[in-house]
């Protein structure tokens, strides 16, 4: 299925428009829910806030991923220039993010999508899996198994700096820099504990967030080998508490962006409505939110552990 035989030459021409202030001020947004999370903190400091400060970090983090995609994309900003050094330099470094490392990874994965040559497979190949599985990998990721094994590597990375390829190298030294400005702002602002927060999120509810992000995207779905987008990827609908935490920047739209990557994350959920409006999606089912898709992702597989 070709997206743009569905899709008029306007229709197209104004989905993949790239505006630089909407991409300005999605990246001012992001950082200023970081600051005033840190600030709520810091105004209110008492075991209630912090638990939320945790959570909600875990997924500002996530946003900061889904904006380095989105520069690797070269489709938050209308220039290759600004796409690049926003990505490398802003919203990057503060969890690690080396973007061209990735997007070699990441493009290969919308080529071969719906094919077994897809190298995110591993990742959600196995659902739906039985509730008790799915249990152990969220257990794995509150209890900071699977973060301290981004840590670790991380810490390979610093004791290997000089042996690392240039760009792994700079990319390393951005996030360390960006780190360590983070914790410098915290303690002029007389608050270094707060930075323990950033950590905590990182180890913690950015894995379990980032994993229920990528389930939500491919798994459990009609035909996992379908060359279709709407039999190998999901979108899902989302609450404005579900996009805070699971889904920031309209990232539960992945079907859109599988069909269509030129278009800008700001413009994703037009394009839904849009195709929705012509019929496209007749047929195709989307979860409620992610209670729902964790129960859908599990429910086949228990029924057929019962029997």
């Amino acid at each position: 299925m070709n997206i743009k035989d569905v899709l008029t030459d306007d229709e197209l021409r104004t989905l993949t428009t790239k505006n630089d202030l909407r991409g300005a001020w999605i990246v001012c947004c992001q950082w200023a829910l970081v600051i005033g999370i840190f600030a709520a903190v810091a105004i209110w400091p008492n075991p209630l806030t912090i638990l939320l400060a945790v959570i909600l970090l875990g997924g500002r983090q996530l946003g900061f991923g889904v904006l380095v995609h989105e520069c690797g994309h070269r489709t938050l900003f209308a220039t290759q220039r600004l796409n690049d050094f926003v990505g490398e330099w802003v919203v990057g470094p503060p969890t690690f993010n080396n973007m061209k490392a990735y997007m070699r990874g990441h493009l290969e994965h919308h080529r071969r999508a719906g094919t077994p040559e897809d190298p995110d497979l591993p990742n959600y190949r196995d659902y739906p899996i039985t509730r008790s599985r799915l249990r152990r990998k969220l257990l794995r990721d509150l209890t900071g198994q699977t973060g301290w094994r981004t840590v670790r590597g991380i810490g390979r990375g610093l004791r290997n700096v000089g042996r690392l390829e240039p760009g792994a190298r700079a990319s390393l030294l951005r996030g360390v820099a960006a780190n360590v400005l983070m914790l410098g702002v915290m303690t002029a602002c007389g608050s270094p504990w707060l930075y323990l927060l950033w950590i905590a999120a990182f180890v913690v509810t950015n894995p379990l967030v980032s994993r229920i992000r990528q389930v939500a995207e491919h798994a459990a779905v009609p035909d996992l080998f379908d060359a279709d987008p709407r039999q190998n990827t999901r979108t899902l609908r989302a609450s404005w508490l579900e996009r805070l935490v699971f889904c920031p920047h309209q990232v539960n739209y992945h079907l859109e962006h599988h069909f269509l990557a030129s278009v800008p994350i700001y413009r994703l959920r037009a394009m839904h409505d849009l195709l929705g409006r012509k019929g496209f999606y007749e047929g195709v089912a989307f979860p409620r939110g992610y209670a729902q898709l964790l129960r859908q992702v599990t429910a086949q597989s228990d029924m057929a552990a019962a029997a």
